[in-house]
C-alpha cells in the first residue's frame, strides 16, 4: 500500500506533505428536501479543521465537487466555502480546487473565498500535481469524471466522483479504493465523499463499467480501505477476493 494516512474520508500524503479531500457539495443541505437543519456548513468546518490539527499539512486539496448546484452559488454556500477556505489559512496550509462535474460555478466562488496566491498560480484547476512521485512519476490530483489526455503522466492519480462505501455485514462504510497500476500504469487511489450528507454508492458487487470514473478499469483489482473509529484503518483483499468473503 501507498504511504498515506487514511482519516475521516480525506487522505494525508506524507511526502507531498498534502491533505486532500474530495466531493464536499456544499450546498447540499440547501437543496435536499428536508424540514430540519442538517447543519452542513459547521460539519465540514469542523471536520477538516481537526484533519488539519492532526496533519499539519502544506497544502490542502478538494479534488472536485467542492460545490453541489450546478447552476448558481448562494450566499449561505459563498460562506461555507469562505470558512473552509479561512480554516487552511487559520492551520498555515495553502487550499487548491480541482474542478469537477458539479463545479461550474466554482471559479467564480473561489475568487470571493481566497486569492490566487493561496494555490501557486490558479486557484481552480482541472489537475493538480503534488510536490510527490511514485516510480519516478508525478502524484496528480484529478476528480475522476473524465479521463486525462492522453499524454499526461502520472504515478499516482487521487481522485473522487463516486463516493465509495462497502457493505460489511449489514452496514455500509465509506472506504477509499487503492488499485495498483490501476489506469495507464499509473495507480489510482479513490477517495469517499467527504460530506457526510452522501450516501454513497455501495462497491461491493459493482462491475468497472458501473462506475462513473474512467479511472476504474478493473473492478476486481480495487483493494478498500476503511478507517476505524480509534483513528487507524484496515486494508482488506482485493474486491475480486474480498467479495467471495462477505
Amino acid at each position: 500500500m501507498l504511504n498515506v494516512e487514511f482519516r475521516d474520508r480525506g487522505v494525508y500524503l506524507p511526502e507531498a506533505d498534502a491533505l486532500v479531500v474530495a466531493d464536499l457539495h456544499v450546498g447540499r443541505a440547501a437543496a435536499s428536501d428536508v424540514a430540519y437543519p442538517l447543519g452542513e456548513a459547521s460539519d465540514l468546518s469542523e471536520r477538516l479543521r481537526a484533519l488539519l490539527d492532526r496533519f499539519e499539512p502544506d497544502e490542502v486539496v478538494v479534488a472536485g465537487d467542492a460545490l453541489h448546484r450546478f447552476d448558481r452559488v448562494s450566499v449561505a454556500t459563498e460562506r461555507s466555502l469562505a470558512g473552509l477556505v479561512d480554516a487552511c489559512r487559520d492551520a498555515g496550509a495553502r487550499p487548491a480546487f480541482v474542478r469537477g462535474n458539479h463545479d461550474t460555478a466554482l471559479d467564480d466562488a473561489v475568487v470571493e473565498a481566497t486569492a490566487p496566491s493561496d494555490a501557486r498560480d490558479d486557484p481552480v484547476r482541472d489537475a493538480y500535481e503534488l510536490d510527490a512521485r511514485v516510480r519516478g512519476d508525478p502524484v496528480v490530483v484529478r476528480h475522476g469524471h473524465e479521463a486525462p489526455p492522453a499524454d499526461e503522466s502520472a504515478g499516482l492519480y487521487v481522485v473522487g466522483h463516486d463516493h465509495p462505501t462497502i457493505g460489511i455485514e449489514g452496514n455500509r462504510h465509506p472506504c477509499w479504493l487503492y488499485a495498483e497500476a490501476g489506469f495507464r500504469g499509473a495507480d489510482v487511489l479513490m477517495l469517499p465523499a467527504f460530506t457526510r450528507l452522501a450516501a454513497g454508492v455501495e462497491v461491493n458487487d459493482m462491475s468497472a463499467r458501473e462506475f462513473q470514473s474512467p479511472f476504474v478499469t478493473d473492478a476486481d483489482a480495487l483493494r478498500p480501505v476503511v478507517a476505524r473509529e480509534d483513528g487507524d484503518w484496515t486494508e482488506f483483499p482485493r474486491l475480486g477476493e474480498f467479495r467471495r468473503l462477505l
